[in-house]
């Protein structure tokens, strides 16, 4: 059967701020000591098994020519612009019905473009099993990451161990993230996964559990499917995707749908959620400094230090994450990085908006 892929690039980074903006967010910065985006090596990571003409983007409007400038072999046609943020299932619905249209029935990856992997091999003959198992009846697959740790900032999924369809298993629930506590009995019942946001299943599985399961939903993406290739599919789009109910595909499908396999994975997953994650990346200094530009540091240890043009010069400190941009800078505490968030919220307040 054809493999299609949905790359989802419509999100605005905020933990990463100030390198990841409003007009530049994570998903298309590079990260890694090739050079490369993280939307581009998650394009080249399927290229394997899926042809860049089946590669659809959904993005925000926003960021067509983003998209266009790192991604030139992907069709213009395939990159599909949400006039306004409505969460995973409606972005995962829009996609489904583009490739409905274009193939009568097709296997679709959806994949985070933001999201980084170590062991690309180990990982695509993961996503071959997921292929094989969802192309059978109407199962919907999800790639779970084996964890190895008791992270409390990721969803879980739990699993029934018995119950086994190749080397997936049959899904028993997915959970919010835990707190510590909880995040130790999951790891120790070696029964959960991480929830990486990874799903694969023929387009005719999921649009039929969308028609059961978020009947409001569907009946909107219908609209905007008749309208596809017409002079009138941009103002379709505009209206019945703003008509749509804000709903993430887990909420909305997963966490109701029945034939629901996962297939762990351990591939060098990484989610890269927040400045912590460029430790996981790169390799740092013998000071455990992990530095970037024009940097020196004196009595410095366990820091992640990112400059630009200016030189920034450090001492005596310890666990700290600093970062310098054009116009901003941010020093924040190790432990404090989820809180970033709540600087763009005063920004937001403040209306000082050139900063977003």
């Amino acid at each position: 059967m054809k493999k299609t892929a949905l790359i989802m690039a419509g999100g605005r980074g905020e933990r990463f701020w100030p390198r990841s903006r409003k007009r530049l967010p994570k998903q298309f910065l590079s990260l890694t000591e090739d050079g490369k985006t993280m939307i581009q090596l998650t394009v080249e990571r399927i290229l394997p098994i899926v042809e860049y003409q089946d590669i659809y983007i959904a993005t925000n409007k926003d960021y067509k020519e983003l998209v266009r400038t790192q991604l030139p072999e992907i069709p213009e046609e395939n990159i599909l612009c949400e006039p306004v943020g409505r969460n995973t299932a409606p972005c995962i619905g829009l996609g489904a019905i583009h490739i409905a249209q274009k193939y009568n029935d097709a296997i679709m990856l959806v994949l985070p473009s933001d999201h980084l992997i170590k062991f690309n091999n180990m990982f695509l003959s993961v996503i071959q099993d997921g292929c094989e198992i969802a192309s059978q009846n109407n199962n919907l697959v999800t790639i779970g990451i084996t964890p190895d740790y008791p992270e409390t900032g990721y969803g879980y999924i739990k699993f029934d161990s018995k119950a086994m369809n190749g080397r997936s298993y049959k899904v028993e629930k997915f959970v919010e993230k835990p707190d510590l506590e909880t995040a130790k009995e999951y790891l120790a019942s070696e029964e959960y996964l991480w929830n990486s946001g990874m799903f694969i299943w023929k387009v005719s599985s999921i649009l039929t559990n969308m028609e059961h399961l978020m009947n409001d939903t569907y009946q909107h993406l219908m609209l905007i499917k008749d309208s596809i290739r017409t002079a009138e599919q941009e103002q379709a789009l505009e209206i019945e995707f703003q008509s749509m109910e804000s709903q993430s595909i887990d909420y909305g499908i997963m966490e109701k749908a029945e034939n629901i396999y996962i297939l762990p994975g351990t591939f060098g997953w990484d989610d890269v959620g927040s400045w912590l994650a460029v430790e996981r990346i790169k390799r740092s200094n013998e000071y455990g400094n992990i530095v970037n530009g024009n940097v020196i540091t004196v009595n410095t240890n366990n820091c992640i230090i990112q400059a630009e043009q200016k030189l920034i010069a450090t001492v005596g400190l310890e666990d700290l994450v600093v970062v310098d941009t054009e116009d901003a800078i941010l020093i924040c505490s190790k432990d404090h990085t989820p809180e970033i968030k709540k600087v763009l919220e005063n920004l937001k307040i403040c209306n000082r908006v050139e900063y977003l």
